[in-house]
């Protein structure tokens, strides 16, 4: 008797995770008259199938807490919510949609919370309960963001979202939060390239510094609408525990971005853009020294271990020269007069 008493119980709870019958998301498109708006990099996923794919990618998503990122007409939304989602909350910028994001917010009850807002300011840090966080070495919390991301902004998005990954902050308060989010194949690639390869970039090494990445699938561009004139990647991002560059994000991407400045040439000559004239090539040479690393790799030769070890070798160097720490060639916000002067007045007071 307790046994189908269980059983029933447990019908009940899935079919209260069911939407009811529904227009397709395609024939509310029409209804509606929706167009994908080409400024904001829009192409709508229509397939069923495929929506459902990007959601078992992410994990068991059942009975865990759901951020979905641009949900547009509300094709991956249905997926997340027929996959189980205890509470879903979507967040969209561009008000067309409301009307169709609503008609699924009233089929599935509370279950679905609708935001306006652009997901490149929002701040997730109040979106979820507090029950559900983890201490960062600990199990993963049951959360998870999907998304499938306008061209746009998927990159910005990712490096504003490691950042926030590295100070534990945002969506990130509550543990380490996972990530499935969609991107062009080629910037797909370039997120899991291993040191040598073609497509091996700055993007790279950040992704694999604060993330284990890992590129489930590519959706052929013929299946969104409009089609675009490349695939889509679909990535998974699970935050390490601890990062293998354990540096300032601020640090750690200032010294990525300025060795793969002049990718074809020796890393060094891109490392000597963290520092002034008078002095760069003097620390260069000991920055690579001190970090044994090769200073004719070419940046894309580099492994995450040899970025650590030059990453160290730089943040010793601003430790004892802190303008260091401000000086940007490329910029140029300080003249090269100005730090020199910086650089002679802090030799006199060291």
């Amino acid at each position: 008797m307790a046994s189908s008493t269980s059983m029933a119980a447990k019908h009940l709870a899935s079919a209260a995770l069911r939407l009811p019958p529904l227009p397709s998301t395609s024939d509310l498109v029409k209804l509606y008259k929706l167009r994908a708006i080409k400024q904001l990099s829009q192409n709508f996923l229509m397939d069923a199938k495929l929506t459902s794919k990007i959601v078992r990618s992410c994990g068991r998503v059942r009975r865990c807490h759901v951020c979905e990122v641009g949900p547009g007409p509300g094709s991956i939304t249905r997926s997340i919510l027929e996959q189980g989602a205890e509470h879903l909350t979507v967040i969209e910028k561009d008000p067309r949609f409301l009307p169709l994001l609503e008609l699924l917010q009233e089929a599935c009850g509370k279950r679905l919370d609708v935001q306006l807002g652009d997901v490149m300011t929002y701040n997730m840090e109040k979106l979820f309960p507090e029950d559900l966080a983890q201490p960062w070495d600990g199990q993963l919390p049951k959360i998870h963001l999907i998304g499938n991301l306008p061209f746009n902004i998927a990159t910005p998005l990712i490096i504003r979202w490691l950042k926030d990954i590295s100070l534990q902050q945002n969506a990130w308060r509550y543990g380490r939060v996972r990530m499935t989010l969609t991107f062009q194949r080629e910037v797909a690639e370039r997120m899991i390239a291993l040191p040598g390869g073609p497509q091996r970039c700055r993007l790279s090494i950040m992704c694999q510094n604060w993330c284990t990445v890992d590129h489930k699938f590519t959706i052929p561009g013929r299946a969104f609408v409009p089609k675009p004139d490349v695939d889509v990647g679909v990535v998974h991002f699970v935050p390490r525990i601890e990062p293998q560059i354990p540096l300032d994000f601020w640090l750690v991407e200032k010294v990525i971005r300025c060795v793969f400045s002049f990718r074809q040439k020796y890393s060094k000559r891109g490392a000597s853009l963290l520092f002034p004239l008078s002095i760069r090539e003097e620390m260069v040479k000991k920055m690579y020294t001190v970090g044994d690393v090769d200073p004719t790799l070419k940046p894309y030769e580099l492994t995450v271990p040899e970025f650590n070890r030059l990453c160290h070798a730089y943040a010793a160097m601003v430790e004892r020269t802190p303008s260091l720490a401000r000086f940007n060639a490329r910029e140029q916000k300080l003249s090269i007069c100005d730090f020199d002067n910086l650089l002679e007045y802090e030799g006199q007071t060291s």
